[in-house]
């Protein structure tokens, strides 16, 4: 059995013992669906015309690259670049979910610019980023810390799997294969530790869900 089918199994029945699931779940899962339909029609597309689009991801230090930071987590080099991001996305997404619609606006966005400007500063000279991983690793980061600073059963035992479940996923912040940029995974995940420092702040001050 692989690692994320194990993963889901062991959320799903945290969940049914710490509230169960929010009442406007399908709102939330409707969401993320358009998330995950969205980046697949951009990167199929992108794959179909063999990749015609890859000029508009991010290129570090290029003037008109840091325009691309919003498009470029949608774009993906191949099918398996496409699939092996896609899971994760949808696994950690939705615990990103159960926090709230609001909060995880409020996460994709700091985690997507964290990590593009990340790469945007220092990426590799005339080399262009792609796809959604620096926000999965964002959505991770946000996930193993905010149990700590948000203090309660639920988001503290997720914090607690996903640390179990995808702390070897944490190896992807070094700079140990090439072609992988560990620079939008590194800055998406120290985009998410802010995200988790900084919201339940926000959520003391104005009521958000």
């Amino acid at each position: 059995m692989k690692q994320e089918q194990i993963f889901i199994y062991v959320v799903c029945i945290t969940i049914l013992f710490t509230g169960g699931l929010p009442e406007d779940w399908r709102e939330r899962a409707n969401i993320l669906a358009d998330f995950i339909v969205v980046t697949w029609g951009i990167s199929a597309f992108n794959v179909m015309v063999g990749g015609t689009l890859n000029h508009l991801g991010i290129r570090p230090r290029d003037p008109s690259g840091i325009f691309s930071i919003g498009l470029a987590p949608f774009l993906h080099g191949d099918g398996n670049h496409l699939f092996g991001n896609t899971l994760p996305f949808i696994i950690l997404g939705w615990l990103v979910l159960l926090q709230g619609i609001t909060q995880f606006y409020i996460v994709t966005i700091i985690v997507a610019i964290a990590s593009g400007l990340g790469v945007w500063l220092f990426g590799k000279p005339d080399s262009i980023h792609l796809g959604a991983s620096g926000v999965v690793f964002g959505y991770l980061g946000f996930l193993l810390l905010y149990g700590y600073f948000k203090r309660d059963t639920t988001t503290s035992v997720i914090s607690l799997f996903v640390g179990i479940f995808y702390s070897q996923s944490l190896l992807g912040i070094l700079p140990a294969q090439k072609g992988i940029s560990w620079e939008g995974h590194l800055f998406g995940l120290l985009g998410g530790f802010l995200a988790a420092a900084w919201l339940p702040a926000l959520e003391r001050l104005v009521p958000v869900g």
